[in-house]
């Protein structure tokens, strides 16, 4: 086979102002469940490590939240995201408080950079929904 026909075989875009595809819900769905995941793992190992309750009721009711959001994009995307964002905007300036005070990265810079990235995608994913 030739070069030339593999070529010829792609579709040519239709104009040069044509817009991108629009961002699936399913990555918001995949990014609340990994979150989820890092906030009722993130609550565990506060608890582990240095016995606080706290940590513990705080992720484990996080991560029930993240699901909660999870669930409500399948239902209804647009709803879904924007409560996912609402609880990464809350998180973040909670952990942004305790980094800002603390300056240790482990674990609140984590969580204010994986709040940030969770947040960019839940806005960007809602805003890609066609009503």
């Amino acid at each position: 086979m030739r070069f030339e026909n593999l070529i010829a075989c792609r579709d040519p875009p239709s104009s040069l102002t044509e817009r991108p595809t629009a961002m699936d819900p399913v990555v918001g769905q995949i990014t609340l469940g990994v979150y989820a995941a890092l906030l009722g793992l993130g609550g565990a190992i506060g608890y582990l490590k240095a016995g606080s309750k706290p940590s513990l009721v705080a992720g484990v009711a996080s991560a029930l939240f993240a699901v909660i959001c999870l669930l409500a994009v399948r239902a209804d995307p647009l709803i879904g995201l924007w409560l996912g964002a609402g609880l990464a905007t809350l998180l973040l300036i909670f952990f942004g408080f305790r980094f800002a005070k603390s300056r240790k990265f482990m674990p609140s810079g984590l969580m204010v950079l994986v709040s940030v990235l969770v947040l960019v995608l839940m806005v960007v994913c809602s805003t890609q929904i066609r009503i």
